[in-house]
């Protein structure tokens, strides 16, 4: 059975930079632009037009470079910003304006002063008037997580009438559980006519660490995009993280979803959207992080070491990483000091790996992490006579 599509729409360059402190130039935006595209990014947000001159310059100088990716610009449901979006893709190959309002409550009465049907007729007049100038449009029902589900269907309904060819429904301030993120999506895959249309697409945030939860849940009752970043960098507490939800749905072949993403160079852009940006990828961040494929507990360096499946769910090979880490620390086993004593050219025995042993734990518990050059002092405050196989 072929595997439906997941589009990938990246938001390092637009909501990722909204981050304190990330500030991109336009150099380091369109080094970053051409990697979202090598990379296999389906959609790249290259920023909202008319918020600066700067945002203004990158989106169209991103527009000239891409030569894959459909090239997005961000707007408000406000003429004046469309039609700058609109000049700013001018260059771009598959151009899309991305425009929207707010419909929860909240953002009705104390964002807009309005009420629902004047927000229904916003919505379609911001649609309406970004399709003049581009055949894609996407409509983003701003905090649609907090928005009862059957006005949001109601918006949803009109503005694919009005020509949308996404819906957005994001969970703007990271509230939803992901059952009910899931049940919201599939709501309106029942109960919007005209729904066939346009795709459902998950924008989730990470205030409450569930924003890949929610976005796996929504493409599993139907959405068929899922808006991401890097790193899951982005205002408060980030985005959903692209490498996340890519590798869960390749290492889910049941949901029978994949993206066009090339995993083998997730790592290799982590650490390039981390350097360019100055934000570091904390060590226990899931598939990128410097500590996802490294093991020093004695019994799980044990079980990889004889087979690497036993606590391993993913190749490191298949996300850009050489191979997996055993790190040597006071929790280490015999298993782990004889494999990383052979690597740097010591055949023990096991009578001689016992005394080695013993005095690994003094070194180990004076130090956090035992490294190469360590070993050969150990051996040597061993007492032992081994000869190296180097």
């Amino acid at each position: 059975m072929s595997k439906e599509k997941v589009h990938i729409f990246d938001t390092t360059l637009r909501d990722g930079e909204q981050v304190p402190g990330c500030k991109l130039d336009t150099d380091q935006k369109l080094i970053i632009a051409e990697r979202l595209d090598l990379l296999g990014v389906d959609i790249i947000e290259a920023g909202f037009p008319i918020s600066s001159p700067g945002d203004f310059n990158s989106v169209q100088e991103i527009s000239k470079i891409v030569k894959n990716a459909t090239v997005c610009g961000l707007t408000r449901a406000v003429k004046k910003d469309i039609e700058v979006a609109a000049e700013a893709l001018k260059y771009a190959k598959r151009p899309r304006i991305h425009t929207g309002i707010g419909t929860s409550e909240s953002h009705i009465k104390f964002k807009f002063n309005s009420n629902k049907e004047a927000i229904i007729e916003r919505a379609v007049e911001a649609v309406s008037y970004a399709k003049s100038f581009v055949e894609d449009v996407e409509f983003y029902a701003e905090d649609a997580g907090r928005t009862d589900n059957e006005f949001l269907a109601r918006v949803c309904e009109a503005v694919v009438k009005a020509g949308a060819t996404v819906l957005n429904i994001p969970d703007t301030t990271g509230y939803c559980l992901p059952d009910e993120y899931g049940a919201k999506i599939k709501y309106l895959k029942e109960n919007v006519t005209g729904i066939h249309k346009a795709i459902l697409s998950c924008h989730c945030h990470n205030d409450l660490g569930l924003a890949t939860a929610n976005s796996i849940a929504g493409v599993i009752n139907g959405a068929r995009q899922i808006e991401c970043t890097i790193n899951g960098i982005g205002e408060r507490a980030g985005n959903t993280a692209l490498e996340e939800v890519v590798m869960i749905l390749r290492q889910h072949p049941t949901l029978n979803l994949d993206t066009n993403i090339n995993s083998k160079l997730l790592y290799d852009t982590s650490q390039m959207v981390s350097q360019k940006m100055g934000v570091y990828v904390q060590p226990n961040k899931a598939i990128v992080g410097a500590n996802a494929f490294a093991h020093s507990s004695g019994i799980h360096q044990d079980g990889v070491i004889k087979n690497r499946e036993t606590y391993e769910i993913i190749d490191p090979a298949d996300v850009g990483v050489n191979e997996s880490s055993i790190v040597l620390t006071a929790r280490s086993g015999r298993a782990a000091l004889a494999y990383r004593a052979k690597n740097v050219g010591y055949e023990l025995t096991k009578t001689q790996l016992d005394v080695v042993y013993q005095e690994f734990l003094k070194f180990a518990d004076k130090q956090k992490e035992i490294f190469d050059e360590d070993i050969h002092d150990i051996i040597v405050a061993s007492g032992i006579k081994i000869k190296s196989i180097a």
